[in-house]
């Protein structure tokens, strides 16, 4: 199982830019609202995307979805474990509590 981050760590982490946030709720829901910086990736596009997207296998990532019950953080946690990422964590609060707690989310238009 995945080490869990809290949404204190998360947050600082964020603000001193020590970490590749990774949205795993796909395209779609990203482009409404994803955490400051978050890139999204989902569990079918690790193996192509992740050597791209995340070439420092020791770099810290942190992947989350929408709430504690949405197993799509840990597919995409677990996905890269098994690819041999050593720093991966799981923010299980989700969106849902990040937004609850009142702090900053980003919008964009979904890419082509």
């Amino acid at each position: 199982m995945t080490t869990l981050i809290s949404r204190e760590e998360l947050r600082i982490a964020i603000e001193q830019d020590k970490v590749t946030v990774l949205d795993a709720l796909g395209e779609h829901y990203w482009a409404q609202q994803h955490l400051p910086g978050a890139v999204p990736l989902v569990a079918d596009e690790v193996a192509t995307r992740a050597p791209e997207l995340l070439p420092d296998k020791a770099a810290a990532i942190v992947t989350y979805c929408s709430n504690p019950a949405c197993g799509n953080s840990q597919a995409v946690a677990s996905k890269l474990e098994a690819l041999g990422y050593t720093d991966v964590r799981k923010y299980a609060g989700g969106i849902e509590d990040w937004v609850t707690a009142g702090l900053p989310v980003s919008s964009a238009p979904a890419r082509a």
